[in-house]
């Protein structure tokens, strides 16, 4: 019968329970394992660490606020007919340049051609009327005719004078000149085209009229527009508004030419906040006489000099990685985790926070590079 030697049983006893304890550390190792964006100070790091929340701040920067080009609206005719009639030919298109007073299509009236008769007829009865009234006025002094019948006479000729003044009137109404009408009263020919006249000079930025077209007198047929100055306008939210002037240096950059600088300064702010967007519209007026700024054109402005209250943190809290910006949150005393934050614009030696924090954590906000360095350390040994 086989003896169990005591010897022997002691062995197997104590490697059995080596190999548990092996287990047994492995498992706590495991266990001990940590999040690698998580570090915990030392001792001797934490007193070099200065400890705080991030803090709201005036802070001094720049607006941009979306705007575009538009023509000056001081500068626009919207040119139409006074009269009625049918476009015979069309004189200009879209982008052509023209003077004031230029013809910009012509069109057959009969409207005109109607006035026109009344006021040769009106003409022709004022000649024989004051013809009339002056062989009256040598037939009473004749003693041929009575007082009573010069009366009468007189009272045609102020009528016929009358009639005269008020088809002239007409005439001109309908847009045609002094020149015009003495032409008509002198060769008593009827013309029924009829010029569209533009009273100012510039581009021709819409036509809405084609031969044959019919138009009213309250039809737009043309849009001309002085482009040699325009705006650049922009709808700026009613919170950002209150420290917008007249006067106010402006910096505009448009897409379009990238190349170009243009500083200039508001010449509008609006006096009310449009109830429907809660924007304040403002402008500038900005000189165009090579041409450059085209209405409709996207643009920028931006407003130098803003003031602003933004959450801000120390440039000493951010450590860049992986080319994002990050701060060290503390989530337990002497504990802190490595957190991705989103950073605005620089203000002297503080950067302001658009997101990834809140005023009421705290955050490592001087010695966040030495902390870093540890944390990585810690991470490396871990690893191995």
């Amino acid at each position: 019968m086989f003896r169990r030697n005591p010897f022997t049983m002691l062995l197997v006893v104590a490697v059995v329970l080596m190999q548990g304890c092996k287990k047994q550390q492995e498992a706590t190792a495991v266990s001990e394992q940590k999040n690698p964006a998580e570090v915990k100070v030392t001792q001797e790091l934490a007193g070099s660490l200065q400890i705080g929340s991030p803090e709201m701040k005036d802070v001094v920067g720049a607006l941009e606020i979306a705007a575009h080009v538009q023509t000056d609206t001081t500068r626009i005719a919207r040119v139409g007919s006074p009269v009625s009639g049918r476009i015979l030919k069309i004189l200009v298109f879209e982008g052509q340049m023209v003077r004031a007073g230029a013809a910009l299509a012509t069109l057959h009236s009969t409207s005109l051609s109607d006035t026109q008769v009344s006021l040769i007829k009106a003409y022709s009865d004022q000649t024989l009327a004051a013809a009339a009234t002056k062989r009256a006025e040598q037939l009473v002094d004749a003693d041929v005719i009575g007082r009573a019948e010069l009366e009468r006479r007189q009272a045609e000729l102020l009528q016929a004078t009358t009639e005269v003044a008020s088809f002239t009137t007409q005439l001109r109404g309908l847009g045609m000149t002094e020149q015009q009408i003495q032409s008509l009263e002198s060769s008593r020919k009827i013309s029924a085209d009829y010029p569209i006249i533009t009273p100012n000079g510039g581009t021709i930025l819409e036509r809405k009229v084609t031969v044959g077209q019919v138009v009213q007198p309250a039809d737009e047929a043309f849009m001309v527009a002085d482009l040699s100055s325009v705006w650049i306008t922009a709808n700026v939210p009613e919170e950002d508004a209150g420290t917008l002037h007249g006067g106010m240096e402006v910096l505009v950059r448009i897409p379009a030419l990238p190349n170009e600088k243009v500083i200039g300064h508001l010449t509008y702010v609006a006096p009310v906040v449009d109830p429907i967007t809660r924007t304040v519209e403002v402008r500038m007026q900005l000189a165009n006489s090579r041409g450059l700024f085209k209405p409709d054109e996207l643009a920028t402005m931006v407003f130098t000099g803003h003031t602003t209250r933004q959450l801000v943190i120390p440039q000493t809290a951010v450590v860049r990685e992986d080319n994002k910006d990050h701060v060290f949150v503390e989530i337990a005393p002497n504990s802190f985790i490595l957190r991705e934050v989103e950073l605005g614009e620089e203000s002297g030696d503080q950067r302001v926070v658009n997101g990834g924090i809140t005023g009421s954590e705290r955050i490592v906000l001087d010695g966040a590079f030495h902390l870093n360095n540890q944390r990585m350390q810690n991470s490396i040994k871990g690893g191995k």
